[in-house]
């Protein structure tokens, strides 16, 4: 199951971005959005307040995971799976 919908909305919440029209799956977070650290945590935040289902694990967390829109979904998909 993709998330991509509820990543675009709180990336365009917590980078107040105009809107969610240029994410798409191969967008880079941190090159293409310019996310850093602190923004990360209230995605991450938000992001759990989204999803049902979703706690964030920071041991279970990649630097890979963040590379992408797409990485991020593909992340929060097998953690929500997990879960189940």
């Amino acid at each position: 199951m993709s998330h991509l919908d509820a990543i675009k909305r709180v990336l365009t919440d917590v980078l107040h971005l105009p809107n969610a029209d240029s994410i798409r799956p191969e967008t880079r977070l941190f090159d293409d959005l310019n996310l850093d650290s602190t923004s990360s945590v209230d995605l991450l935040i938000g992001l759990e307040d989204e999803i049902s289902n979703f706690e964030v694990d920071p041991e279970s967390m990649k630097p890979e995971d963040f590379a992408t829109v797409g990485s991020l979904d593909r992340f929060i998909s097998s953690q929500v799976l997990a879960d189940q």
